[in-house]
């Protein structure tokens, strides 16, 4: 996205640069694009604000100011709307709005976390202007930009376990970042707009491909890059299942290792 695309004026209020940059220079390895895996975790850390930073950086993406700013992005089509559906709903949200790759990330994830679960997520925050940020928001938080959401946690055990595997997947895969916060309980999630985008068209063009070449009456044969989730994805079942259908304690698989798909329900 060009610069045009992104600052109307110079009145936009944006992170210092020079901050940025000192800080970018204090922790090791912050210095990668989005899409650089390192070690998944969310606790949250500086390092993590770090890359959500480098990110809204490599994107040139404007901190918005006020309610007038996003008000002008949404106009111009920087930010689009995010209606609820079947799959999740808006809880507290006083800007609907979010950067495309992230309401692709909330209709996606939901239309999954419903299927698992049985019940709809709620999206607790999207893009909140600098003037609108509450008071114990991180001074360098990245929702001024569109690219981050919330989501509340859920009572369930089993759907918190589920969706902090498939957040700390995606963490792996370098297209988010995702930190589990306490108040009030919720993962604050920060979408990278590009690596996201290609993950999904590359996922969609590997789903085909899988069912057409590696699927057999015996199962599904690994290909370098898989990971389990995007298996689960491509054939209809969750991870979970995918686990206790091969006895495996954990999400390491490997190329040219076989896979028992489960039984269609």
């Amino acid at each position: 996205m060009t610069a045009a695309k992104n600052h109307f004026n110079s009145t936009l209020v944006r992170a210092p640069a020079s901050l940025c940059l000192l800080l970018l220079g204090l922790v090791g390895g912050v210095g990668s694009s989005p899409g650089t895996v390192h070690g998944q975790s969310l606790r949250g850390s500086t390092a993590s604000l770090d890359r959500q930073e480098h990110a809204a950086r490599v994107h040139d993406f404007t901190y918005l100011g006020s309610p007038a700013q996003v008000e002008r992005f949404v106009k111009a089509g920087y930010l689009v709307q995010v209606r609820p559906n079947r799959d999740f709903t808006l809880h507290g949200v006083s800007y609907p709005f979010a950067r495309p790759e992230a309401r692709t990330f909330i209709l996606r994830l939901s239309s999954q976390y419903r299927r698992a679960c049985g019940e709809k997520l709620v999206v607790t925050s999207m893009t909140r202007p600098l003037t609108r940020q509450p008071r114990n928001a991180s001074s360098r938080s990245v929702h001024p930009t569109g690219m981050a959401i919330d989501v509340r946690r859920s009572n369930s055990r089993a759907c918190r376990s589920w969706l902090e595997g498939v957040l700390l997947s995606l963490e792996e895969a370098g297209v988010l970042e995702a930190t589990r916060e306490s108040y009030p309980p919720h993962y604050h999630v920060a979408v990278y707009p590009q690596p996201y985008a290609r993950y999904v068209s590359n996922l969609t063009a590997r789903q085909a491909d899988s069912r057409m070449a590696s699927t057999d009456r015996e199962g599904y044969t690994v290909r370098a890059g898989d990971s389990l989730w995007e298996i689960a994805q491509a054939h209809g079942t969750t991870v979970d299942r995918l686990q206790r259908e091969n006895n495996l304690r954990g999400s390491r698989i490997y190329a040219g290792q076989r896979l028992r798909l489960p039984a269609s329900r």
